[in-house]
């Protein structure tokens, strides 16, 4: 975490100094520190997704919604990182967009759990 950290600072801090005359060079500095970070945290999926599967074990869960839950997570974080390079960038407009059509995507992708849910309570009540 402390590279991280250090290469988010160092990135903040070399765009700063192209803030006054050439702005557009800080925001490719930007970008390729956001990328760069994003890599790395891309690594650690492969732990969660060990982690996930060994829960999965222990209380034997259908591979389908371990499936849907490591998409989710992944749309997440791929629509948070884009909406906030657009938002550092400038285009707030466009930042929205990107976080509503996520949501969106993960209500869509989620929609046969939901279905699941709602037929599982329904043979309760029934």
């Amino acid at each position: 975490m402390i590279q991280i950290a250090l290469i988010g600072l160092t990135a903040v801090l070399i765009a700063i100094q192209f803030k006054g005359g050439k702005s557009e060079y800080g925001i490719y500095i930007t970008l390729a520190a956001a990328i760069l970070i994003f890599c790395f945290g891309i690594n650690k999926m492969d732990m969660i997704i060990a982690g996930i599967k060994e829960i999965q074990g222990y209380i034997h869960i259908k591979e389908t919604y371990i499936t849907l839950l490591i998409k989710i997570v992944g749309i997440t974080y791929v629509a948070e990182f884009a909406s906030s390079l657009c938002k550092d960038a400038g285009y707030g407009a466009i930042s929205n967009q990107i976080e509503v059509v996520g949501k969106l995507t993960i209500l869509t992708i989620s929609m046969p759990v939901l279905m699941a849910l709602l037929r599982t309570i329904d043979e309760f009540l029934t």
